[in-house]
C-alpha cells in the first residue's frame, strides 16, 4: 500500500503537542528541597568541545576501539519559559571515543528548528511529549517541533539523531556538526520515523512510524538509502515507543493505552484501559500484508529486546514491563521538576512467548529494568542474553547499576555502583576475532554525584558482576541520556 503524505502527517503532526503540568503541583514541587539526582536533569548551556577522559580504573581491553554515540534531552529551561517533561528537552549528540587506549568526549545540540527558534525567544514555547508550548510556537509541521533528541543510528560519515513524530537529523560523525533534516523520499517528506530502528545481520534497516492506527514500515539500506515503504493497519491505534524483529518478523507490541479522544496535547489523547489487554501483531518481513494477533494480559512499556525464533516455530522477545503508564504521564515530569518522587513502581525484565499454535506467554523474572539490549551479532537469531540497567526505586527514580539476564538459567548478573552514581543504558561492542554471546564488552555512561561528572566505564558482558574492567572521567558532567549505538 503506498502511504499518503498528508494523510500520515495530519496523525503525525500529533506529535507536536503534550501537556503543562498542573500549577498546583509546580507550587508544592517548589517547597520541597532539590533531590539529589537533579544533576540527571541539569541544562547544559553550551556545546561541550572536545576534551579528554582521565582513567581513573583498570586498563584497557585489546581491541576496544571506536566511538559511543548518545543522545538525549541537554536543555529543558529558558527564562521565557521551560519544558515541563523529561522527553522535551533539546537533543544532545555526545560521543565518547576510544582510540589506542585513551578516551574523549565531545557534545553538541542538533541544530533543530525548535532550537533555532526557542533560542531566538530565550523560551521554551514549542509544544512536545509533555509540554504544552504557546501561541509563540512555530510548528507547520512534525519535523518544526522535531528535538532529535532521543536515539541514535550511525551510517558511514553521519550520524542520525531520532525522535518519535519526525525525519531523522543528520549529523556529522566527525564533528557533530548537524547537516539537516533527512528526506528518504520527496513525497514521504516529514513521515515519522521513530527512534528505535532494528537492523538485520545484512545491514537491513527496519523502523516505523506511526500515524493513529496507521504505520508506516520502513526498510533502508545498509548505507540508509531507502528500499521501500509500506503502511500497514493496525488492529488499534495504541502509543509505541519500541518495536521488535526476529530473523523473518516484526513483533509489534500494542498496549493499552489507546486513543480516546481528539485533544491536544499528544499524551492527553490516550487513555489506559488495562480491560483490552495487549496485542501483538506479527507482521511477515517478505509481505508485511501476512499478519498475525496474539493476546497477553495488560502491561505498559516503553523498550523491547531483540526477537527471536525458537525451534517450535514460536517467537520470544523480552520487555521492560509496567503495570501502568503513571511514568509517562507524572513521573517524567518529576525528573525535570528535580524533586518530588515517582509513582508507581519501576519496570521490570518480562519474557514474552508467542507460540505457533496462537497461544502467547507473559513471564516477569521480577528483576527491576530498563532498556533491555542484546548482543548486536545476534539479532533476530536465538540468544539468551540480555543487558539492562538496574538498581531504580520509586524513591530515587533513576538507575543506579548494570546487569544482565541469562534466560536459560534464570540468573542476574549485576553490579551497583550504589546511590551516588546514576548509570545508563549499556551498549554491546561484540569483542574482535570471537564469536560468543558473552564475548562482548557493555561499555556505557554514568553520572558520578560526588564528583559532580560523567564517566565511562567498559564491562566484561559475561561477568558484569565483577565491576568494569576499565573507567574513564570527564571534567564535566552532562545530563543523563536515552539511547546510544556503538560505531568502528
Amino acid at each position: 500500500m503506498i502511504p499518503s503524505r498528508r494523510a500520515f502527517l495530519l496523525g503525525a503532526a500529533a506529535l507536536s503537542a503534550a501537556v503543562a503540568t498542573p500549577e498546583t503541583v509546580r507550587a508544592l514541587a517548589a517547597l520541597e528541597a532539590t533531590a539529589d539526582w537533579a544533576l540527571a536533569t541539569a541544562d547544559l548551556e553550551r556545546d561541550v568541545a572536545p576534551r579528554a577522559m582521565r582513567r581513573v580504573h583498570g586498563r584497557v581491553p585489546d581491541g576496544l576501539e571506536g566511538t559511543l554515540f548518545r543522545n538525549g534531552p541537554g536543555k529543558f529551561r529558558r527564562p521565557g519559559g521551560s519544558a515541563t517533561h523529561w522527553f522535551d528537552g533539546d537533543g544532545l549528540m555526545r560521543a565518547f571515543r576510544i582510540r589506542e587506549g585513551e578516551a574523549s568526549l565531545e557534545a553538541r545540540f542538533a541544530d533543530t528548528a525548535k532550537r533555532r527558534h526557542e533560542t531566538a525567544l530565550d523560551a521554551v514555547v514549542t509544544p512536545g511529549f509533555g509540554t504544552a508550548g504557546d501561541a509563540r510556537a512555530q510548528v507547520g509541521g512534525p519535523d518544526d517541533a522535531n528535538a532529535a533528541n532521543t536515539a541514535v543510528l550511525p551510517l558511514g560519515d553521519a550520524v542520525w539523531a531520532l525522535w518519535e513524530g519526525g525525519s531523522p537529523v543528520a549529523m556529522d560523525a566527525s564533528d557533530l556538526t548537524t547537516r539537516g533534516v533527512v528526506t528518504l523520499r520527496d513525497d514521504l517528506k516529514g513521515m515519522p520515523f521513530q527512534a528505535h530502528p532494528r537492523i538485520d545481520p545484512d545491514g537491513t534497516i527496519w523502523n516505523i512510524g506511526l500515524a493513529g492506527d496507521r504505520m508506516i514500515v520502513w526498510r533502508l539500506n545498509a548505507d540508509g538509502t531507502l528500499r521501500s515503504a509500506d503502511v500497514v493497519r493496525l488492529p488499534r491505534a495504541s502509543y509505541m515507543h519500541d518495536f521488535t524483529a526476529s530473523a523473518r518478523h516484526l513483533v509489534v507490541v500494542l498496549q493499552p493505552w489507546v486513543f480516546d479522544r481528539d485533544t491536544m496535547p499528544f499524551m492527553t489523547r490516550f487513555a489506559w484501559k488495562p480491560e483490552l489487554g495487549t496485542e501483538v501483531m506479527v507482521i511477515d518481513k517478505a509481505d508485511v500484508t501476512r499478519t498475525r494477533i496474539f493476546e497477553l494480559p495488560a502491561f505498559s512499556y516503553f523498550h523491547l529486546g531483540d526477537a527471536w525464533e525458537d525451534g517450535s516455530g514460536g517467537i520470544r522477545f523480552d520487555v521492560a514491563a509496567a503495570s501502568d503508564v503513571r511514568f509517562a504521564l507524572e513521573g517524567a515530569r518529576v525528573l525535570v521538576e528535580q524533586r518530588g518522587t515517582v509513582p508507581g513502581d519501576p519496570a521490570t525484565l518480562s519474557l514474552v512467548t508467542l507460540h505457533a499454535d496462537g497461544r502467547a506467554e507473559f513471564v516477569s523474572s521480577g528483576v527491576t529494568a530498563e532498556f533491555p539490549k542484546a548482543n548486536p551479532r545476534l539479532a533476530g537469531s536465538t540468544r539468551r542474553l540480555t543487558s539492562h540497567v538496574a538498581g531504580e526505586t520509586g524513591g530515587r527514580p533513576l538507575p543506579t547499576g548494570l546487569a544482565v539476564q541469562d534466560w536459560e538459567t534464570g540468573r542476574s548478573d549485576v553490579f551497583d555502583f550504589g546511590d551516588r552514581q546514576i548509570m545508563e543504558e549499556a551498549v554491546w561492542v561484540p569483542k574482535p576475532g570471537l564469536h560468543g554471546e558473552a564475548d562482548a564488552w557493555l561499555v556505557a555512561p554514568s553520572i558520578n554525584l560526588d564528583e559532580g561528572v560523567t564517566e565511562l566505564h567498559a564491562f566484561e558482558a559475561g561477568r558484569v558482576a565483577d565491576g568494569p574492567v576499565v573507567s574513564w572521567r570527564a571534567d564535566v558532567a552532562l545530563p543523563a541520556g536515552f539511547h546510544g549505538a556503538w560505531a568502528t
